[in-house]
């Protein structure tokens, strides 16, 4: 056998001595690449080397693990093979045969993975040189990315689409730091929005990689979107396309009511009695608290495309309340990110029997119309239960920042509160100790608006703790305050019970004055306090124009009167930290403004209702006693107009948010980077047709 083998090798040559004199086989490919990494050239003497060699399986992770054990200066001096390995593979995709062409593409992302992989150890190699050589970089990019739309594009086994799909993602995802990976100025420069929007648009490329399409889609956005003009965020901004968009629109919804579904299955009421339900108990103890992190983490990449749609395309905001009957499953996305989520649990039959829900109730949900925006505010009311950890506090805060987008737009608005489009949303409730958990999974109908402020009341109830979630709760109080807006300027009278919402936020005032000395350590409760008073003075000044009848405007006096003492107790709080210079005394001075007409509807009133005791020898009065005196005596009080109540600063990510959606991409990437394995090249041939 001479120094440079050929791709037709001998069969005793396929054998080599293992342990204890054992005949271990060693795979062909492999027999290759060692010749190829020794600097040698198999194709010397056989013109056909390469297209053969595309014919054998792509063992990735040999390439990789070979790549691992070199130093810097080996990479360098491969720098040849690795740039002829890119070269040939590119000129193959050319090639009409599906197994040359799927072996190619998993060749390449097994070397820009490997590569990727050793520079990150800073062995101060060029990537870009070493993988493709800096003189033929810019036309070979540009002939792959041009293979690869056109893979994506035409009518190919669906192998080849999540083979291109994986090179880009590959690619994408080669460096935690989406920002700082160079060689996606290729893609900027050299399109696949349009090939992604095909995709969306066509059901049956959808359903088996509309996953992969948005995630990458949603990466090549944040390409140095804060330092350069990025194209993708360009044309995603301006995409009309309604099929792509109800394309989108449809594999998050997919893939939030998956997560749903699950969680329902998950804690529906156990048959066989108390040992039964005991033994799932303690059983769910040790595994449902990891399998839900993990859940949510897999849902950051949809969240992140959710929120990137909203957020650069106001054509979007129509998908969010397009109605339709809930899909079976989908199928599983092709990326190996997918394979996260676990056993399909979709299925009753595939669930253990003491989960399995009523059958019933799912067949009666299942005939229930939905949209996209009822689906998110459940997923919501799920997510945001428990936020102790920062996966799950993220999590909730990129949901809130995507409600804040949608309560600021008007057209959302005007969905929301159509009293013509009304959505039953089963929205789930936390464990707490004065209540027993139970979901209505048949909800009245009513306009998402209802739907929408339900969800805040129910988290500004449930998250009074030491360590308060204070960023999360000033965004759940922003939307509350937005929506408010839109019907002060609208004139839209929502039949709400408003009463709880006043009753959540005065009882999030007498908590944050309970543990003032606690929370100021760490916390500007004054600022959140303030942010509740305005709410109430919202209704205060404009409520004749919003809330649904006179009774509500004459019960909102009746609150405030009847719970004047936890104001008092909070004018007074802030009272002292005016008079002394410290850290909070500017905002402490804000809140003591911001109260001066609940002070005076106190002032006003406390003194008739008692004097009508009074004279009607009453030590207490019932509501409508209260109610008598508050219409007979609106005439002479007097309240200050206070400006700006319906102005808030509106949402921008940058400079306040861009910190956390930097670090959100690289939790992506790095949850896909560790995802990635060598099972891909064997799933995707064995689709092949024969």
């Amino acid at each position: 056998m001479t120094s440079k083998p050929s791709v037709v090798l001998p069969k005793d040559k396929l054998l080599r001595k293992g342990s204890h004199s054992k005949m271990a086989l060693k795979e062909k490919i492999v027999q290759i690449y060692e010749a190829l990494f020794r600097g040698e050239d198999p194709s010397t003497g056989n013109q056909n080397f390469w297209d053969e060699f595309f014919l054998l399986r792509v063992n990735a992770q040999y390439l990789e693990n070979e790549i691992e054990k070199l130093n810097g200066e080996q990479v360098q001096a491969l720098k040849e093979t690795i740039n002829s390995m890119i070269y040939h593979s590119i000129e193959t995709l050319k090639d009409e045969h599906p197994i040359r062409a799927v072996n190619a593409m998993h060749t390449i992302s097994a070397l820009i993975h490997a590569i990727f992989q050793k520079s990150s150890s800073d062995h101060g190699f060029d990537i870009i040189n070493v993988l493709i050589g800096f003189d033929i970089a810019e036309a070979q990019m540009q002939i792959l990315i041009e293979r690869l739309n056109q893979l994506l594009t035409s009518d190919r086994p669906l192998s080849l689409k999540s083979a291109a799909l994986s090179v880009l993602m590959v690619l994408i995802t080669a460096k935690e730091n989406v920002s700082q990976n160079m060689m996606l100025e290729y893609v900027m420069i050299n399109s696949v929005f349009e090939s992604v929007v095909q995709i969306l648009g066509n059901p049956e490329s959808r359903s088996s990689h509309g996953h992969d399409a948005i995630l990458l889609l949603t990466l090549l956005v944040q390409y140095r979107k804060y330092e350069s003009a990025n194209p993708y965020i360009v044309k995603l901004s301006i995409l009309d396309d309604e099929l792509a968009l109800h394309g989108f629109a449809q594999i998050v919804s997919s893939l939030l009511t998956d997560f749903n579904r699950q969680y329902r299955q998950s804690t529906a009421q156990p048959e066989g009695g108390f040992f039964a339900s005991l033994t799932n108990m303690v059983g769910s103890m040790f595994v449902a608290e990891e399998k839900k992190t993990e859940a949510m983490k897999a849902n950051d990449a949809v969240l992140l495309a959710l929120y990137e749609a909203i957020h650069l395309n106001r054509n979007f905001i129509t998908t969010l309340t397009q109605s339709h009957t809930p899909s079976t499953p989908t199928t599983p996305p092709s990326s190996p990110a997918s394979h996260r989520s676990g056993p399909d649990l979709n299925s009753p039959n595939n669930l253990p029997s003491d989960a399995k829900p009523d059958l019933a109730t799912l067949t009666d949900s299942a005939n229930q119309p939905t949209n996209l925006l009822v689906t998110f505010l459940e997923y919501c009311s799920i997510v945001m239960q428990d936020i102790k950890d920062v996966t799950r506090f993220n999590n909730a805060k990129l949901c809130l920042i995507i409600l804040t987008i949608i309560a600021e737009d008007q057209y959302a608005n005007s969905l929301m509160h159509d009293v013509n489009m009304n959505y039953r949303v089963p929205l789930h409730k936390m464990p707490m100790r004065h209540r027993k958990v139970t979901v209505d999974m048949k909800p009245a109908s009513r306009p998402l608006a209802s739907a929408l402020l339900d969800l805040i009341v129910e988290f500004t109830q449930s998250h009074m703790m030491k360590n308060i979630p204070l960023e999360l709760y000033l965004r759940s109080l922003g939307i509350a305050h937005r929506i408010l807006c839109y019907q002060k300027k609208c004139r839209v009278r929502l039949q709400y019970p408003w009463k709880e919402l006043w009753t959540a936020l005065i009882n999030l005032l007498k908590f944050v004055m309970s543990n003032e000395s606690h929370l100021l350590k760490k916390h500007d409760i004054f600022h959140l306090s303030s942010q509740m008073v305005n709410i109430f003075n919202l209704f205060i000044t404009f409520g004749d124009t919003f809330l649904p009848n006179p009774s509500s405007y004459d019960e909102l006096y009746y609150e405030i009167i009847r719970m004047h003492q936890v104001f008092d107790n909070l004018y007074s709080m802030a009272l002292r930290y005016t008079t002394t210079e410290g850290q909070w005394k500017e905002s402490a001075v804000k809140l003591t403004n911001t109260l001066v007409n609940v002070r005076a509807i106190i002032n006003h009133f406390s003194p008739k209702v008692d004097s009508w005791a009074a004279a009607n020898s009453l030590s207490s009065l019932t509501e409508d006693q209260v109610l008598e005196v508050v219409r007979s005596n609106y005439d002479t009080l007097t309240l200050k107009l206070q400006e700006n109540l319906d102005q808030y600063e509106r949402y921008s990510e940058k400079p306040k948010e861009a910190s956390f959606f930097t670090q959100m991409v690289r939790q992506v990437i790095s949850d896909y980077r560790k995802s990635y394995g060598v099972t891909g090249p064997k799933s995707a041939l064995q689709e092949l047709p024969s």
